[in-house]
């Protein structure tokens, strides 16, 4: 099987290539990328291969979930994102963990310091709340510190309209059932609206969701486990003048979901809470050829497992981030920044550590196809003292035809701060801990022929120092306690990506990951993984999409015997149907997993069978 998936995606890539020489006579607009830069570059300036998902991808991919359609691009696995709705997520990018991933929403970094890893949970996010999603891998510390180590994922929220008054309505509802239900019952309802616009100088925008959802047990079991979700954000723009313009804005997000006892796996009536309050304030000043931002939040964080051993977190953030952008002549490109967090939560009592970070970083980009992205932070931790990192990331691109070809590399440091959990926790808590620090080395090549073709290729490897881990002292009562371990990790891998419209009105998105974990056991990461989506417009107003995803064996530990197992293989398919009715009214419908197949994501722990989703959205 696995060399039949080889051959096929590298069929795949050449008959792309093949179909794709005719160029597209229509007017396009360059793409740009943000995140490597924070400044809004052509891609092909760009030193590496940025994914973008766009607001059309989006809408195409009504009725999932956020981290459904992160999940298929190349060199992401979440894993728990095919499972129970309330299934706990990890984010294995690149061979890395959660603690390796940076989420940020609106220019602001979020996280949890209640948790082990420090890490925002993209459960409490609904997808039709969202814009877009940036995502840059490899290490990225230097713009945007602690935890930017394999992805930074970065989520622009939908913003006012431009009409004085708009009302827009999401409502879907579908089955959420196992490979073993047939009977198709509608257990998955959600809905959301939302009012905005633009008055003059002033924008707003107040929305509400919600998702309920009931009929699968978390655990292979007989009772069902219910997941709840209530979203809730209101934020309001003025543009003061020319040059000065801010926004405030708040949001709440809450989930409420029953979970099963994980050891011994059996049904249990176990529930857990998560409430996440923010406030925030995003002030801009723009004058000639630059501009001062200022991304502040304020977040409250409160969760609470019910369950044989009860417990219940409180916690508390604080970030800002200041920057100045200046652009030199379109030659040079300045990001020169501080970045402050303070966290605090509590245990027996309350505990906190505060960042103090400034970074500068600069592009050059040259009329000869030289690119030049390069920067450092000097990282000041209450606890451990300070850190440095650096990025050193160089591409050079070259015409070809109506599109280009550029070559980039990049050798670049990032850091993990280790969590209040971890310094001051109630298990195995040990202040001394180190920051661990990855290392990355990166290469690779894009090519673009024309609008209707881009392919590209990418090796990275990551070196992993001072990895915090918990290291048992006592076997009979598992105590311990968190240690840097002296022990180094090698994480390397290729990623081929492939966007192409082979013919009119048909775009294939296809993308291929390998990863190899060294020195380690690699527990519930593929080695291999492809995904493919292939969508056609039959109109202006249909559009049909089929997409398949494959992953390869992976290694798991059966906590009954605390055996290592292997994980089989599996291959999903679903497709989808987008109609727009009206202006003013669309529909869609999609189904996931249509031949029913029966895989294992996590040992002991139910996964999705075939199900149907029907939606729709009316904007008045």
């Amino acid at each position: 099987m696995k060399k039949t998936v080889l051959s096929v995606s590298a069929l795949l890539l050449v008959s792309t290539a093949l179909f794709a020489q005719q160029q597209d006579e229509s007017e396009q607009l360059d793409e740009v990328v943000i995140s490597d830069s924070r400044h809004a570059l052509k891609r092909e300036n760009s030193g590496k291969t940025v994914i973008t998902i766009s607001s059309e991808e989006i809408k195409k991919n009504q009725g999932k979930t956020v981290a459904e359609v992160i999940n298929t691009k190349s060199g992401i696995e979440i894993l728990g994102s095919r499972s129970n709705a309330g299934q706990n997520l990890s984010y294995f990018v690149r061979g890395g963990n959660n603690r390796q991933v940076l989420i940020m929403i609106d220019g602001v970094q979020v996280n949890d310091p209640s948790s082990i890893a420090n890490d925002f949970d993209l459960r409490l996010l609904a997808l039709d709340q969202i814009e877009s999603i940036e995502i840059i891998k490899g290490a990225s510390s230097t713009l945007y510190g602690s935890g930017a180590a394999t992805a930074v994922i970065s989520i622009t929220t939908k913003k006012a309209s431009k009409d004085s008054v708009a009302l827009r309505v999401n409502s879907s509802f579908g089955t959420n059932q196992s490979q073993e239900d047939s009977e198709y019952n509608v257990n998955d309802f959600s809905n959301s609206v939302r009012v905005d616009g633009t008055i003059d100088d002033l924008t707003y925008v107040v929305g509400f969701g919600h998702q309920s959802t009931d009929g699968l047990s978390a655990v292979i079991g007989e009772e069902s486990d219910r997941f709840s979700r209530v979203n809730s954000n209101v934020s309001v723009g003025y543009k003061f003048s020319e040059t000065f313009e801010a926004r405030i804005f708040g949001t709440m997000d809450t989930f409420k979901s029953e979970y099963d006892n994980s050891f011994p796996i059996s049904d249990a009536d176990f529930v857990s809470k998560s409430e996440q309050f923010r406030f925030g304030i995003a002030p801009k000043y723009t004058y000639a050829n630059g501009s001062v931002t200022l991304n502040a939040a304020y977040t409250t964080i409160d969760r609470e497992f019910k369950s044989i051993f009860p417990s219940a977190f409180e916690a508390e953030t604080i970030a800002l981030d200041v920057f100045n952008k200046y652009n030199f002549n379109n030659k040079f490109y300045t990001v020169v920044g501080v970045n402050y967090i303070d966290n605090q939560t509590v245990f027996t009592e309350e505990a906190s550590s505060s960042i103090i970070d400034p970074y500068v970083n600069v592009v050059y980009v040259s009329d000869v196809g030289l690119n030049v992205n390069a920067g450092v932070r000097l990282n000041n931790h209450s606890e451990y003292g300070t850190h440095f990192t650096y990025n050193l990331n160089p591409s050079y691109r070259m015409g070809l035809g109506s599109g280009y070809a550029k070559v980039f590399g990049s050798y670049s440091t990032s850091f993990i701060a280790p969590t209040l959990s971890q310094l001051f926790g109630n298990f195995g808590a040990n202040p001394n801990l180190e920051p661990e620090e990855n290392t990355t080395i990166e290469g690779g090549i894009e090519v673009k022929l024309s609008e209707k073709l881009r392919t590209s290729a990418v090796y990275f490897n990551r070196k992993e120092k001072n990895f915090i881990d918990y290291v048992v002292t006592d076997f009979v009562t598992f105590a311990g306690e968190y240690q840097n371990v002296q022990t180094d990790f090698t994480v390397n891998g290729v990623e081929l990506e492939v966007t192409a419209m082979p013919v009119d009105n048909l775009t294939v998105n296809a993308n291929y990951t390998f990863t190899e974990k060294k020195d380690v056991e690699a527990l519930r990461i593929p080695k291999h993984k492809a995904n493919l989506n292939v969508a056609y417009a039959f109109s202006e107003k249909t559009n049909a999409g089929v997409s398949y995803q494959y992953v390869s064996d992976r290694l798991d530990t059966n906590f009954a015997t605390f055996q290592t197992v292997t994980l089989n293989s599996f291959n999903l398919f679903g497709v989808n149907l987008n109609h727009t009715f009206t202006k003013r009214f669309k529909g869609f419908v999609n189904v996931s997993n249509i031949f029913n197949e029966k895989y294992t994501e996590i040992t002991g722990f139910t996964t999705r069978g075939t199900n149907v989703r029907i939606g729709f959205s009316l904007n008045l």
